[in-house]
């Protein structure tokens, strides 16, 4: 199989003995992202309170191929055990962009959590992008939905 392959830097401050973002099994989507810490944050971690956000440094920077986007997800386990998710999930990375690439986070629980430095705190999923044209029309095609919108397929 022809794979993309996604090319990594270090941040200049990133901990470069953590691992690389890798899968946890053959047959997993995602691969694991590990907060990487600022120096001054590795012996403490990073609390986030109830209803908390914060940006999660990685200590990586990437090059995703053109025709490709990096989807960042929550994992299932924070989000059942710690409510640890992310808001806007999925966030996109496009592959244009070069900046550090950061985790945003959310403490959706009822406690403060602790992120610590090298935790594994969210996945990658690298996806195929297709680029839509855009143009106006008179009108549009007509369906058996027709205009229904939220909660209109189904049960209310």
């Amino acid at each position: 199989m022809n794979r993309p392959v996604i090319k990594l830097i270090w941040d200049e401050t990133a901990d470069r003995t953590l691992p690389l973002p890798s899968y946890e099994t053959p047959g997993a989507a995602g691969a694991d992202l590990r907060a990487n810490l600022a120096p001054e944050d590795r012996a403490t971690g990073l609390v986030l309170d109830p209803m908390g956000r914060a940006v999660v440094p990685t200590g990586l920077r990437v090059e995703i191929p053109p025709g490709y986007e990096m989807q960042i997800r929550p994992r299932s386990g924070l989000a059942l055990n710690h409510g640890i998710s992310l808001p806007n999930t999925p966030g996109t990375i496009d592959s244009d962009y070069r900046g550090p690439l950061g985790v945003l986070l959310i403490n959706l629980g009822a406690e403060p959590y602790t992120i610590r430095h090298g935790d594994r705190i969210a996945q990658a999923v690298i996806a195929p992008v297709v680029q839509a044209g855009f143009r106006l029309a008179r009108d549009l095609s007509g369906t058996v939905r027709g205009a229904g919108g939220f909660g209109s397929t189904g049960k209310r």
